[in-house]
């Protein structure tokens, strides 16, 4: 069975793979683009890709009734630690097998902070390996960076990369990231939830899919897309 990816709005998505529900920066409370609930929220695993509201989000709630653990860097992880929650601390460049698959954190080239304040490490993002092989590049915030050519180099089924600009790639970066990242499909995220991150998608895929051999995939909050589709 391949991976299905559900989109929230915003940053945050759902992957099932296999029978496990994993929440990747798990954003309900206040996410002006969600249309879900939280408390009609399932998951096994939580993906934290920084320490950022926006993408924490409800971390701590979610986890808390569900008994999801949180995988995150280290320093969220020993901030949620501190909030009674059950975490799995992983760094950028580390990596560890889950009963879902493999996961490692990568680079993300943006800021992190936790909301008290403090210091919320690196942000990154994590390349997920199921269990039925399917590579899953879930890029975080991040601007347009070289390396992303060694990620490319594993071979991608999924890439979702952010194409807000302000904070992150705006969409010449993300098509530029796509061209080094290689994969098969791509999911944009991280645009169009607030006036700040205006962006024409549908002008984005049509550029991508003139440009490279990728195919974009536009979902709207709430609609899931099969990996094999």
């Amino acid at each position: 069975m391949s991976a299905s990816i559900t989109f929230y709005g915003h940053a945050t998505l759902g992957i099932q793979t296999g029978k496990y529900h994993l929440m990747v920066d798990p954003y309900f409370t206040g996410n002006p683009a969600c249309k879900t609930k939280l408390e009609d929220i399932q998951a096994d695993y939580l993906l934290v890709t920084h320490g950022h509201g926006d993408h924490l989000g409800d971390a701590i709630r979610l986890s808390k009734r569900t008994g999801a653990q949180v995988i995150s860097n280290t320093e969220v992880g020993d901030w949620l630690e501190k909030q009674s929650v059950k975490t799995k601390p992983l760094q950028v460049g580390g990596s560890w097998r889950f009963p879902f698959g493999h996961l490692r954190m990568t680079f993300a080239l943006h800021s992190s902070s936790l909301p008290d304040g403090g210091c919320g490490g690196l942000a990154g993002g994590f390349v997920l390996t199921t269990l039925e092989n399917e590579k899953l590049y879930l890029a975080g915030d991040t601007g347009l960076f070289g390396d992303m050519t060694l990620i490319g180099e594993e071979g991608l089924d999924l890439a979702v990369l952010p194409i807000g600009g302000l904070y992150t790639m705006d969409p010449a970066d993300a098509l530029r990231a796509v061209k080094l990242l290689k994969p098969r499909l791509v999911i944009p995220i991280h645009y169009n939830s607030v006036k700040s991150l205006q962006q024409d998608v549908d002008q984005w895929k049509q550029q991508v899919e003139a440009e490279t051999n990728a195919k974009v995939v536009i979902l709207k909050p709430g609609e899931t897309y099969d990996l094999n589709q």
